[in-house]
């Protein structure tokens, strides 16, 4: 079996309790997946983190440190085609809400269709725009903000500004968990975040992956309200 083949036959799992699309139609949305990642890894790179999904096993990991189950708004920067989207879903309780944040228009449109999850918002537009996309959609400030876009290969001042966004958009207590390749995320994040409290390398991944948590300021401490 190819490697093509396997992360096809993984991506056409469907989410526990999710509305499924007929057969036909499943089949065109799921099957396509690794194609599509790869085109817009080519097109725009410096976007996409890499040319093919995240495993199941980084997908899982991500949850894990994230820590979702006390979370009630979370924000997912980066979907790409959904299957971290997917594993986030799949560990957040039954009434929070994720709001996915992708750049690329394709992506985020295949997003919407491959998971009709209620909990689930899918916003065109840039990582540096987290207030505003919590905003339009009337979600309070995020417990939880998840990014795997590719802090390696974007400008210097795009980069820390997502990160200040992502900062000041947290609710008190609220937590940042960044998966990435190269470690220039937390060296970014030192001037905008306290040192990670979690760093974690999945092996189980093409290519590893380093799993980062930044914890925002505990409650009670000077911070952005939450949004209304």
């Amino acid at each position: 079996m190819t490697l093509t083949r396997r992360l096809a036959t993984r991506d056409e799992m469907p989410i526990q309790g999710s509305i499924k699309p007929p057969a036909g139609r499943r089949a065109r949305v799921e099957g396509d997946a690794p194609g599509l990642f790869f085109r817009s890894f080519l097109e725009r790179p410096r976007e996409v983190g890499s040319i093919i999904p995240s495993s199941r096993f980084l997908e899982r990991r991500v949850a894990r440190v994230a820590a979702l189950r006390d979370a009630r708004v979370v924000v997912e920067l980066g979907p790409g085609t959904g299957g971290t989207t997917q594993a986030l879903l799949r560990a957040m309780r039954p009434d929070a809400r994720l709001l996915a944040i992708e750049i690329n228009p394709r992506l985020a449109e295949r997003v919407r269709r491959r998971l009709p999850d209620p909990r689930l918002v899918v916003h065109a537009g840039s990582a540096a725009e987290i207030t505003e996309a919590l905003a339009a959609h009337g979600l309070d400030a995020p417990d939880v903000v998840i990014s795997g876009i590719p802090f390696s290969t974007m400008p210097r001042p795009l980069a820390l500004a997502i990160l200040r966004a992502v900062r000041d958009a947290l609710a008190p207590g609220g937590r940042f968990v960044a998966y990435q390749v190269r470690d220039r995320v937390a060296v970014l994040a030192r001037e905008v975040f306290a040192p990670p409290s979690t760093v974690a390398l999945e092996v189980r991944n093409v290519p590893p992956m380093r799993v980062y948590r930044f914890d925002g300021p505990a409650r009670g401490s000077s911070t952005s309200p939450r949004l209304r």
